[in-house]
């Protein structure tokens, strides 16, 4: 094993980062929250719909996109697991959003995954997020309304 792969402090931070990501952004303080990230750190959501952007680089980018989450959506993050990577500042990390989609009422329900990597800091410089965007989707359409799926809908950043 190398110094990297035996580091636990490193993959301690790592995961903390993760864990305040899912808290802040639960609580809607996105200006604490952006101080999780790298300058430089990245936001990709790899299958986000149409009209949502799939990856966001900087603070300002990603401050000025996730600005509009608490007014999206009411959610609690539970279930959080850790699956334990070689690189100490790698972390994969399986999650489900509960809630409500704030401008329809109706259930958000999502299964999550992300792919996150710290700096030797525990700054966040790259995060993966794996969600089904069907579901977001599905919770921001007003009953009365079809979804459409290439429709980003009310989180459109």
């Amino acid at each position: 094993m190398t110094a990297q792969e035996d580091d636990p402090r490193r993959r301690a931070a790592a995961q903390h980062a993760v864990t305040e990501h899912l808290r802040l952004t639960a609580a809607g303080r996105t200006d604490e929250w952006v101080k999780l990230f790298a300058p430089d750190g990245v936001l990709e959501f790899p299958y986000a719909p149409a009209g949502v952007p799939r990856r966001l680089t900087g603070r300002d980018a990603l401050l000025a996109h996730m600005r509009t989450f608490p007014e999206t959506f009411d959610v609690d993050f539970v279930d959080l697991v850790f699956h334990q990577a070689v690189d100490p500042g790698l972390v994969i990390a399986e999650f489900r959003a509960t809630g409500t989609a704030r401008p329809t009422g109706k259930p958000y329900e999502q299964t999550c995954v992300s792919v996150v990597r710290t700096d030797a800091d525990g700054l966040i410089t790259h995060y993966s997020d794996y969600w089904n965007p069907l579901v977001a989707v599905e919770a921001l359409t007003p009953d009365e309304t079809p979804a459409d799926p290439d429709d980003g809908g009310a989180f459109d950043g």
